[in-house]
């Protein structure tokens, strides 16, 4: 049960250990191999008068930051038995109270409290006050836990603090990004000297490159730029249309077969529909993965009508994408190297820390509608001098490198590594799908769909109630059952809705924790069941 953390006092600093505690070690650099110093990296000490203001980087930088990331860590494990599960209870009240109180009424005071009691005050808090996807009964979205070493290594890249608008702000950074980009591709089937892309925030962006780069393709011209995708498309396909000026009827949904997956004769036949209006089908979104069920759209079929009808084929495998690391799940993929442009997103199932997305593109000419030339940040004649600009591959200026803890996981556990979490991940699911499946009726829980990834979608069935009808009690007890949950702390399950009218709201749990176990599974559905009995005792 957790703890009253901001009673007797609130959230304290937690103290940082005495130097050399951290379990920290640095090598010495060879004086031979260090070079000549900066005229001002060899300062005696930093200056007196900003004793909280250190910096992270040079060669100091590091023996302070080890100092702090002691205090860091400290609160995080005291944050953590604080909330003492997978959510803290109370709700947003709770929370929100605990916040305001630790932040002592000043989210901006006028003098400073000090760096370790800044970190050790707000990282307990946070910590107090996350969902934490580390915890077996954390299972209600696309939210991975991610790696320690995919955090040890976004730690390297925030103090290095690179941005990958030009080549002189992230020589390394710029070197990796190419690197990284041509494996991934190669990995999702297309030609790597060939191919281009970038890391990206997430499916979001990259399906919002892949329209703009659909979009102008086909340049102006006669009749209005259609996009075709599932209706169990993710909704940043119409965003990203409204976003680029092509008006939100500018999507036009195709109806999905009883596997959840397009139809291809639909599809078909909505391009000749499309084209007989004198419109254009200027571009066609498969979905490699739905976020609900995780079904994968026929890419292949696809990509036979995308070719028929002259249309860019952009494939979203946000969540899907993770299966090229599995032997067992990479054939859901065939025909995704047919694809003009692709979206992976690593912060699913890739277990890198937020944000981890990837955009790819088959032929790197085809980035050229992004091509920018700014004098201060890649003039001409460096790019002629062999100095590299990713500025052309995104709508992003200032851009981190997130590609350096992408690069750091692919090396630590390789595509075998990967595929292995991919899979266990997968048979978690697949045990809760049975799991469900053996005792239905009222009172218990009922199956939705087959799992195909790593989402089980399911409802609580509910006792018949005179007056009511079964799918409207359905509904409300599914919905209430979830609230509960949260607010009690107890589990974080996902909601959703398969079909429409009463009856449609499903829960979904997102297995993404390749460490939990089917007994976690097993607990975490009991404790669902046990919620929705307690929500129908009191209504």
């Amino acid at each position: 049960m957790a703890t009253d953390p901001v009673g007797s006092g609130g959230f304290g600093a937690v103290a940082p250990e005495a130097s050399g505690a951290t379990g920290l070690r640095y090598a010495a650099v060879p004086a031979d191999a260090a070079g000549p110093a900066a005229p001002h990296s060899a300062a005696a000490a930093w200056p007196a008068v900003l004793p909280d203001a250190v910096l992270a980087g040079g060669v100091r930088g590091p023996e302070e930051l080890g100092v702090l990331l002691g205090t860091v860590l400290g609160a995080l494990a005291a944050g953590a038995q604080d909330r003492g599960g997978p959510l803290p209870p109370g709700g947003p009240p709770a929370v929100d109270a605990a916040v305001r109180r630790a932040l002592g009424g000043a989210a901006l005071p006028a003098q400073g409290t000090g760096a370790h009691e800044a970190l050790g005050t707000l990282a307990r808090v946070l910590a107090y006050g996350t969902t934490d996807p580390a915890d077996p009964a954390c299972a209600g979205h696309l939210h991975c836990p991610p790696l320690a070493v995919a955090v040890a290594a976004e730690l390297a890249a925030a103090a290095l603090n690179p941005s990958l608008d030009s080549w002189d702000q992230a020589p390394a950074a710029t070197a990796l990004e190419t690197e990284v980009v041509a494996a991934l591709a190669a990995l999702a089937g297309f030609t790597p000297q060939l191919a281009s892309g970038t890391v990206t925030t997430g499916g979001t962006e990259s399906n919002l490159l892949g329209l703009l780069l659909a979009r102008d393709r086909h340049g102006p011209g006669a009749g209005r730029h259609r996009v075709l995708c599932s209706d169990a498309a993710h909704f940043s396909v119409r965003r990203s249309a409204a976003l680029l000026g092509l008006g939100d009827d500018a999507v036009v949904p195709v109806a999905t077969c009883t596997d959840h997956r397009i139809d291809p004769g639909a599809l078909d036949a909505v391009c000749r529909r499309i084209t007989a209006a004198n419109d254009r089908p200027t571009a066609i979104v498969a979905t490699a993965g739905t976020t609900d069920l995780g079904a994968v759209d026929p890419l292949a079929a696809c990509a036979d009508v995308a070719r028929e009808h002259g249309a860019w084929l952009h494939v979203d495998a946000a969540y899907g994408g993770g299966a090229l690391f599995s032997d067992r799940l990479a054939p859901l993929l065939t025909g995704l190297d047919r694809a003009d442009s692709i979206g992976l997103d690593l912060h699913k199932l890739g277990w890198q820390p937020v944000a981890a997305g990837v955009f790819l593109v088959r032929d790197r000419a085809l980035f050229a509608p992004l091509t920018q030339r700014a004098k201060y940040l890649n003039p001409a004649d460096d790019e002629d001098a062999g100095f590299p600009s990713l500025l052309g591959h995104s709508p992003r200026t200032t851009r981190r490198a997130d590609v350096f803890k992408i690069a750091v996981t692919l090396r630590a556990l390789g595509r075998a590594g990967l595929g292995a979490l991919v899979d266990r991940c997968h048979e978690l699911a697949c045990h809760a799908g049975v799991r469900i499946d053996r005792d239905p009726g009222p009172g218990a829980l009922e199956l939705t769909a087959e799992p195909v990834l790593t989402t089980v979608v399911f409802r609580y069935v509910p006792h018949p109630s005179p007056g009511e009808s079964d799918g409207r009690r359905s509904d409300r007890v599914n919905a209430e059952l979830r609230r509960r949950l949260l607010t009690e702390g107890r589990a974080v399950v996902g909601r959703t809705e398969v079909g429409t009218g009463p009856g449609s709201v499903r829960l979904k749990l997102t297995l993404l924790n390749p460490h939990a176990t089917e007994r976690d599974v097993d607990a975490l559905l009991n404790l669902v069941i046990a919620a929705g009995r307690a929500v129908e005792r009191d209504l």
